[in-house]
C-alpha cells in the first residue's frame, strides 16, 4: 500500500508540475501580447499636469494611438523609469499642426538630458522649417495666424508686453516671452546654423541633446573637439504649447521637441476624476480609494480628444 500511495502522491505532483508550467506559458504569452499592443498600437495615459485643460484635465486617463506615428519597442525596463535601447517602426503619416501629441519629455531648457524619464502631452503648434511667432498671445505660423483650439484658453488678462525677457524662456538670453515670443524657425534635419560666441548660449543644448560635446574656448566654439562656424542639424523638430497658455509649461521654456520623440496621439478618455485628492492621516489606502470614486467624472468618459 506505501508503494501505491508514493506513486500516486508523485502522479500528483507531476500534474501540478505540468500545470504550473502550462500557466506560466499562458501569463508569458498575454503579458507579450500585452507588450506588444502597448508598445506598438494603444496605451494609457493619465495626465498629470493641467496645462491642456479643457481639452483634457488632470486626471482623465487616455487611450494613446502609436501605431499611428509608429511604435516603439518599449523605451523603459517595464514598470520603472529605468531607460533601455529601443527601435521605432515607421510612421503611417506624419504629424501634422494642430495634432495632440504625446512624447518623451526632452528635458528642462539647460537640461541635456531629462532628470526623469517621463512623457508629455502638448498640441504640435509649428512643424520642423516652420516659422513661428506669438504676438500678443496670437501664434502666426508662417505669417499666418494659426487655428485656435476650441477650447484654448487664459487665465490672466494681463499680456506680458513684446521686448520683456522672461528669464525662464527657450532660448536662454532670448528677449521674449510667453505671450510675445519669436519669431523662432523650427529646426529641421540638414538646416545649417551659423554658430559664433555670440549665440553658443542659444544652441549649446540643443547640439549637446543631438548627441554632441560643445565648448567655447579662446572665443572659438568647438564641437566634438574641432572648430566650427556652423552645424548642420541632424533631426527634425516640432514646436509644442499647451491649450491652457498661462498654465503651461512647453516649448516656449524648454525648447523644440524631436519628432522621433513623439510616441502617439490620445484618442479618448476612458476614465476620470480628481487626482489631487488628499490621503487622510490615519486612513486606509481603501478609504481612499473609496473617497477618490466620489470624485469620478463620469461626463469625461468617452469624449474624443481633438
Amino acid at each position: 500500500m506505501s508503494k501505491v500511495f508514493k506513486t500516486e502522491g508523485k502522479g500528483i505532483l507531476e500534474k501540478k508540475k505540468t500545470g504550473f508550467i502550462a500557466w506560466l506559458k499562458e501569463m508569458g504569452i498575454i503579458f507579450g501580447a500585452f507588450l506588444v499592443l502597448n508598445s506598438f498600437v494603444l496605451a494609457s495615459f493619465e495626465v498629470p499636469t493641467g496645462s491642456m485643460e479643457d481639452e483634457i484635465m488632470t486626471g482623465d486617463f487616455l487611450l494613446v494611438n502609436k501605431f499611428i506615428f509608429g511604435g516603439t519597442t518599449p523605451r523603459t525596463i517595464p514598470f520603472t523609469s529605468t531607460k533601455i535601447p529601443s527601435f521605432k517602426l515607421p510612421a503611417l503619416w506624419d504629424v501634422e499642426r494642430g495634432d495632440i501629441i504625446v512624447f518623451n519629455f526632452p528635458g528642462y531648457r539647460d537640461e541635456v538630458e531629462p532628470a526623469e524619464f517621463a512623457y508629455y502631452l502638448k498640441r504640435c503648434m509649428a512643424l520642423a522649417g516652420d516659422t513661428l511667432q506669438i504676438i500678443n498671445r496670437v501664434v502666426y505660423v508662417n505669417g499666418t495666424a494659426a487655428h485656435v483650439p476650441r477650447n484654448m484658453k487664459f487665465n490672466s488678462a494681463i499680456v506680458k508686453p513684446a521686448g520683456w525677457a522672461d528669464p525662464r524662456i527657450f532660448p536662454e538670453g532670448a528677449v521674449f516671452n510667453e505671450d510675445n515670443y519669436g519669431p523662432t524657425v523650427v529646426p529641421k534635419k540638414g538646416d545649417m546654423i551659423e554658430l559664433s560666441p555670440s549665440n553658443f548660449e542659444q544652441w549649446e543644448i540643443f547640439i549637446k541633446r543631438e548627441g554632441h560635446r560643445m565648448e567655447l574656448l579662446n572665443g572659438k566654439v568647438y564641437i566634438d573637439g574641432g572648430e566650427k562656424t556652423a552645424y548642420t542639424v541632424e533631426r527634425d523638430y516640432v514646436f509644442g504649447m499647451g491649450d491652457n497658455r498661462d498654465n503651461s509649461l512647453d516649448s516656449r521654456f524648454w525648447g523644440f521637441i524631436p519628432k522621433d520623440a513623439i510616441i502617439g496621439t490620445p484618442v479618448i478618455v476612458y476614465w476620470s476624476w480628481d487626482p489631487d485628492l488628499p490621503l487622510l492621516i490615519g486612513e486606509f489606502p481603501f478609504l481612499n480609494i473609496a473617497r477618490k470614486l466620489t470624485t469620478v467624472r463620469w461626463s469625461r468618459f468617452g469624449t474624443l480628444v481633438k
